[in-house]
């Protein structure tokens, strides 16, 4: 490759490479949604070590008569949203028995029926966190500064092409 050349091929591989990125990081949070999950961060170690701090859930809708023990279930509790393991479906009750797999004892309340959200299906390590940044203004800034970055290092790839051509001419 010619010097002239070189340069307008490394900004087109830098653009692409930069956009892959953006599009491959926020894929784990979008994705699950089409395919009707709820999407939650992992903000305490209650069940860990089976799900750690910082992991993301996937929670898939559920029929509570369908949930058994030891599932782990999402549901919600005033204005948070809880992930625990099921010790028992109550179902003359309407209510599940929880236990975070870290805690000694069973929770005190019982989960009404009404506040399950899901069955916890799939967890990743780590990717909540991710989730946080995105989620957050200064997230969702940096997504649209580097998906632009890598869209303005694809456009001045072809502007310097075109100008190459021109002096070949």
């Amino acid at each position: 490759m010619r010097g002239g050349k070189l340069i307008p091929a490394l900004c087109n591989l830098l653009g692409t490479l930069i956009l892959v990125l953006v599009i491959a990081s926020c894929l784990p949070l979008t994705v699950p949604r089409l395919f009707g999950y709820e999407i939650y961060e992992v903000v305490s170690g209650s069940m860990e070590p089976e799900i750690p701090v910082g992991s993301v859930i996937y929670v898939a809708a559920a029929q509570p008569e369908d949930i058994r023990e030891e599932d782990v279930i999402a549901f919600r509790s005033g204005d948070t949203i809880i992930t625990h393991r099921v010790v028992t479906n109550r179902k003359l009750d309407g209510e599940f028995v929880t236990k975070g797999d870290a805690n000694e004892l069973e929770d005190m309340n019982s989960v009404p029926y009404e506040n399950l959200v899901g069955r916890v299906e799939h967890h990743f390590p780590i990717v909540g966190r991710l989730m946080v940044v995105y989620t957050g203004t200064v997230g969702k800034a940096y997504v649209i500064c580097f998906a632009a970055c890598g869209a303005m290092l694809n456009m001045l790839a072809g502007r310097l092409r075109d100008r190459n051509k021109e002096k070949e001419t």
